[in-house]
């Protein structure tokens, strides 16, 4: 009776480390494809806060304001990828300047990566309505992965990963009062960090942001405001982002967006004077996601404004 316990006992130990491998094993398949195009900065609501791509965008908002977004992949799935991004800025009108910082954490099974940087904007006047901005950013990278919770018996998995170094970028944006289009380095990185993972052999290169946006008004109650985020990394295929979103009343917004690698997303904000949400639902429209499974992968965010002079942010 007691060996036929103990056997049950190690039968089950086998079963749950052969379905944890399991699991981490179709995590990684199902992932490597998309995490070796995703980007740094790979958000579907970046019509709504570009301050972590291009910190000179942050100077469009003439208020106080405090961003968090939160983004899913692979629902349901332990140790599935997920990310953190969180900016805030204040402005300093005297000099026609802003400052603050943004902070992204990202998670992929056993490897997390943080990073904070702090940026200082400022913008020369061109013409009555149009100025060009120049942003400058600076801060600290650390990337962890800890192999050995996967199997401290195997030698392969016995050392985890530790490493932390500087980071620095730039951003150029020319704006006006219903336009904006920029170009941004927010990581200028010279080698890479930790080891030869799908996550960081992407996530610590020199990524290359080109944006653009415009509000358009259609009467009263209707703007339109079309943008696009494309993304280059060495090595990698250009990655463009197309969206289109319909601002009802100044205060609900419906938009789509596509992306080149074949994803698309739903968005929809809810926008206040002091506060906005959003929501995003992204999927894969390529034969292999139709007939397979589905990245899906939900986004939500929620800002928060102040100031004495507080209008609705739109653009």
């Amino acid at each position: 009776m007691k060996t036929k316990l103990l056997t049950q006992i190690a039968g089950t130990a086998v079963a749950k480390k052969m379905k944890q491998l399991f699991c981490l094993g179709l995590l990684l398949f199902m992932g490597s494809s998309a995490m070796a195009q995703q980007n740094l900065f790979s958000y579907n609501q970046y019509a709504d806060n570009l301050t972590p791509v291009n910190p000179a965008y942050s100077l469009l908002d003439k208020a106080g304001n405090v961003n968090i977004l939160g983004r899913r992949q692979f629902v349901g799935i332990d140790g599935a990828p997920t990310s953190l991004l969180m900016s805030a800025s204040v402005p300093l009108e005297n000099i026609g300047a802003s400052a603050g910082l943004f902070l992204v954490n990202d998670k992929f099974a056993v490897e997390n990566q943080t990073e904070v940087n702090g940026f200082f904007a400022k913008s020369i006047q061109l013409a009555s309505s149009s100025y060009l901005s120049v942003s400058l950013n600076a801060g600290i990278r650390s990337y962890v992965a800890n192999y050995s919770i996967l199997d401290p018996s195997d030698p392969q998995f016995s050392q985890d990963v530790r490493e932390t170094k500087p980071n620095i970028g730039f951003g150029v944006m020319l704006y006006g009062d219903n336009y904006y289009i920029g170009v941004s380095v927010p990581e200028l990185s010279f080698r890479n960090l930790g080891t030869a993972s799908v996550q960081q052999a992407n996530y610590l290169r020199s990524h290359y942001y080109f944006s653009g946006g415009v509000l358009l008004k259609l009467n009263e109650d209707v703007h339109l405001k079309p943008a696009s985020l494309v993304s280059y990394l060495q090595g990698s295929p250009v990655v463009a982002d197309f969206s289109g979103t319909v601002i009802l009343k100044e205060q609900l917004g419906l938009g789509l967006n596509y992306r080149t690698n074949k994803q698309v997303a739903g968005i929809i904000s809810v926008n206040a004077n002091s506060f906005k949400v959003g929501y995003s639902y992204q999927f894969g429209t390529s034969s292999s996601n139709l007939g397979g499974y589905n990245n899906a992968t939900h986004e939500v965010s929620i800002s928060y404004r102040w100031g004495t002079d507080l209008q609705r942010k739109l653009l």
